[in-house]
């Protein structure tokens, strides 16, 4: 069985500061230490898979296809960096339009990406920003780990990767 990494996006992956939708390439930066900790993760055998809550749909703030393009654009650093994002699950719904199954604080992409890959939950990890992700981790039945938004992942990639966590 593998072991599999499970990231937020915004606040995780990329800087969300002064900005709360990130659809735009332009407003697109990677966060300190990021770059590394998946290559990190790869590194060592672990599967990379996206998680994120895409609310600014059904608001009608932006479009799938806006989250597309930024999510090839983020495809496209991480391949010239040789990490590879097996996949990314992404929910377009918000509950103060109308509730969904997929939405964090549900386990459901979780659930369906330890299916899909075979992985192993005893091995496997949510870094999440929010208690939401860390929620969704537990009802998974998988290790959350919270952080600051925008924080460096690096001392819990470490710390995941020597088995201390």
């Amino acid at each position: 069985m593998q072991k599999a990494i499970f990231l937020d996006r915004d606040g995780v992956i990329n800087s969300d500061t002064d900005h709360y939708y990130i659809y735009k390439t332009e407003d697109f930066i990677l966060n300190n230490g990021i770059l590394t900790s998946l290559k990190k993760f790869t590194d060592n055998g672990y599967l990379l898979f996206i998680v994120t809550n895409q609310g600014g749909i059904a608001k009608g703030i932006y479009t799938e296809n806006d989250v597309h393009i930024l999510h090839q654009h983020l495809l496209e650093i991480l391949q010239a960096e040789s990490i590879q994002i097996k996949k990314i699950y992404m929910c377009p719904h918000h509950d103060s339009i109308a509730p969904c199954k997929c939405r964090k604080p549900s386990p459901y992409f979780i659930q369906k990406a330890l299916h899909d890959f075979h992985i192993n939950k005893n091995e496997s990890y949510m870094i999440g920003d929010s208690d939401r992700d860390i929620q969704s981790a537990r009802a998974a039945g998988i290790k959350g780990i919270k952080i600051n938004s925008n924080e460096n992942i690096s001392t819990y990639c470490d710390q995941i990767v020597k088995g201390e966590i």
